[in-house]
């Protein structure tokens, strides 16, 4: 849960650091502006906010790995949910409008999830975890999209050492295998989950450290 924080908290002041002509440059996930990752993150706070919300009563179904599920090809933004999120960012015109609700409502997401009993349990997406399995899960979200967010702005800060190691460590158990030990844990999950293609250098190591069986990258959802 403190990574959970730790994370959250980079992230959103990432965020807050951005100039105006930012929103308008391309992030880290295809087809998607650095407003329209913002205005994802919006709703990935109201999110945090419903689920933390919403105890269950019966056994965990997920923890903070299986909560994501892995698809063979990355999102195309064919769904619904993604152009909407596209349309909900071209809204909000000013980038001061949308650096204001992300603070709004993600400081309000991070007050819930310092408050919350990490044994409650909650349910989301149709499963149930405990409170925090799910706020862990979460670090893998907040990291990736931190390195979306930074792209393509040199400079930028980094997302935080320890949810780096703890996403990679996530990577690898929905991967199946650890990842060459000559990896940095950023540019493992850059090519890990296919935010960029491996150099040849890279490409060797990975057919020589993974198993057979192993197939990468993994886009996770």
């Amino acid at each position: 849960m403190d990574d959970f924080s730790r994370s959250w908290t980079a992230l959103r002041t990432a965020v807050a650091g951005l100039a105006d002509e930012d929103f308008a440059r391309p992030s880290g996930c295809s087809g998607w502006l650095v407003r329209d990752l913002v205005c994802h993150l919006v709703i990935d706070a109201q999110d945090v906010l419903i689920t933390l919300a919403t105890p269950a009563d019966t056994e965990p179904t997920r923890d903070a790995v299986t909560y994501w599920e892995l698809s063979e090809a990355p999102p195309t933004g064919d769904d619904p949910l993604d152009a909407l999120t596209v349309r909900l960012a071209a809204a909000y015109e000013d980038p001061a409008l949308l650096k204001f609700h992300l603070d709004d409502v993600g400081s309000a997401a991070g007050r819930a999830a310092r408050l919350a009993d990490p044994g409650l349990r909650v349910g989301t997406r149709g499963q149930v975890l405990t409170a925090g399995d799910y706020l862990s899960a979460y670090v893998l979200e907040w990291t990736l999209h931190h390195l979306d967010l930074i792209a393509h702005l040199p400079g930028a800060p980094e997302p935080p050492a320890e949810g780096l190691a703890r996403t990679r460590a996530m990577l690898e158990v929905l991967a199946g295998a650890p990842l060459p030990t000559s990896m940095s844990d950023r540019d493992a999950l850059l090519v890990g989950t296919g935010r960029r293609a491996p150099t040849g250098e890279e490409r060797a190591e990975l057919a020589a450290f993974l198993p057979p069986g192993v197939k990468l990258p993994l886009h996770v959802g």
